[in-house]
């Protein structure tokens, strides 16, 4: 399951091209949902293919590695170095984008006082603080679990993520024009989601649950290390206005 719903994930980040686009409120739907359908269209078509040519025990058998060892049959040797390949550019392009918002994010939340200053420094006067802690964040990752923990992780703290930005998201949907009734039922199935994934994976993957629970000790410090800077120096900051990105988003939803 948490792979499933990891490999959909891509389409949060399309959002933080907004700013790079001529027209984005027509632009930005139109690029999230095609996004959405070639990735189905592209597991779907896979899924076809190795079990069309896998067993379900060889499938379990070769874990990671189903796709590259249903190339065997037809291409031989040269199929499994192939997928293993064209794998390892696949994730690398997943991490490349996933790096891509952290400096702008980064940035952004310091200037705004959610995150302590540095974060929105720059190392030697080039590389921005922010792309340097995630890109460390994602190693460690890497390191210390496997894809399915790594799965399970990203899944959860994508879901936390969403349903919180839905709850504030209804607190203002008056001043966004985004229709009440979706933004309920989209968080509905959030929690009906994170509680079932809860239940069904994580209770089994300690480790894992650990680990959240120290992403969240670790995002509550920067918080607050922002919030204190921000009073202590500057006092308190109003709410900023909403991003290109979050108002195409509003109005997905919205009228």
């Amino acid at each position: 399951m948490a792979l499933t719903f990891f490999a959909f994930l891509g389409f949060g980040v399309i959002t933080f091209t907004a700013k790079d686009l001529p027209n984005p409120s027509r632009q930005l739907p139109r690029a999230m949902f095609l996004a959405l359908g070639i990735a189905l269209a592209v597991y779907v078509g896979i899924s076809l293919g190795v079990f069309g040519t896998l067993t379900v025990d060889e499938v379990i058998a070769s874990g990671p590695t189903a796709i590259a060892v249903a190339a065997e049959p037809t291409l031989g040797r040269f199929g499994f170095w192939l997928m293993s390949v064209t794998a390892l550019f696949a994730t690398s392009g997943a991490t490349n984008s996933g790096l891509y918002p952290a400096s702008g994010l980064c940035d952004e939340l310091a200037r705004t006082g959610e995150f302590p200053p540095f974060m929105g420094g720059r190392v030697a006067n080039s590389a921005p603080t922010g792309l340097i802690v995630a890109s460390a964040a994602v190693l460690v990752m890497v390191l210390a679990f496997d894809l399915s923990s790594i799965a399970s992780i990203g899944s959860a703290v994508a879901l936390t993520i969403f349903g919180l930005v839905t709850c504030a998201h209804l607190r203002v949907f008056r001043d966004t024009g985004a229709q009440r009734w979706l933004l309920v039922l989209g968080l509905s199935v959030i929690v009906i989601t994170l509680v079932t994934f809860t239940f069904t994976t994580l209770v089994d993957e300690l480790a894992t649950m650990f680990a959240l629970l120290g992403i969240l000790v670790v995002s509550l410090a920067l918080d607050s290390g922002g919030r204190g800077c921000a009073i202590g120096g500057r006092g308190l900051r109003s709410l900023p206005s909403l991003t290109v990105g979050q108002e195409v988003l509003t109005r997905i939803g919205g009228r």
